[in-house]
């Protein structure tokens, strides 16, 4: 693993990035190789053009932890572009758990195509206005909605003045 991890390092095929977020160093390493020959059954992915990894290590006061993903893609071998992706879907995937959690969304049961995409829609205008959302103490979304629904006549003039700075900002 090591002579691989290696080659693809003289290649310009791995890629990494140090952040520090929520009180801990974040390490991620990106490998991606064209060299797909050897895979078994690779006729089964239309497409497949290179096979990825990422190898994330968070470090804390409380020790160090690394976890390891796979990926096959229809990318050709850009570790730029492939990092730039990886990313991106943890991004959406995070958003769709956060819809989950505060809105419980996988619940859903509207039938109708055209009234599921649009409370779709408003469930993700609602989960940004949260986002946002600034009450007295720090909330998760879901107990800031809750917080909204109880007292939202005392938080209606708070929660209009950040809607129209939102919407002023969209449109000037």
């Amino acid at each position: 693993m090591v002579i691989a991890n290696n080659k693809m390092k003289a290649d310009g095929l791995y890629y990494k990035t140090t952040e520090k977020a929520r009180s801990q160093i974040e390490i991620r390493e990106y490998f991606q190789t064209g060299d797909i020959d050897w895979l078994p059954c690779k006729e089964k992915w239309k497409g497949i053009k290179s096979i990825g990894m990422t190898r994330t290590t968070f470090r804390s006061d409380k020790g160090e932890t690394c976890e390891t993903r796979y990926y096959i893609n229809s990318l050709t071998p850009e570790i730029e572009l492939f990092s730039h992706c990886v990313r991106g879907h943890w991004a959406v995937e995070s958003m769709y758990w956060h819809l989950d959690v505060t809105f419980r969304e996988d619940k859903n049961q509207t039938i109708e195509k055209t009234a599921a995409e649009n409370f779709n829609i408003l469930r993700k205008l609602a989960l940004s206005i949260l986002k946002v959302f600034e009450l007295d103490k720090k909330y998760s979304l879901k107990k800031k909605r809750f917080a909204l629904s109880c007292g939202f006549r005392k938080l209606i003039d708070k929660l209009m003045a950040l809607c129209f700075s939102f919407w002023g900002q969209i449109y000037l």
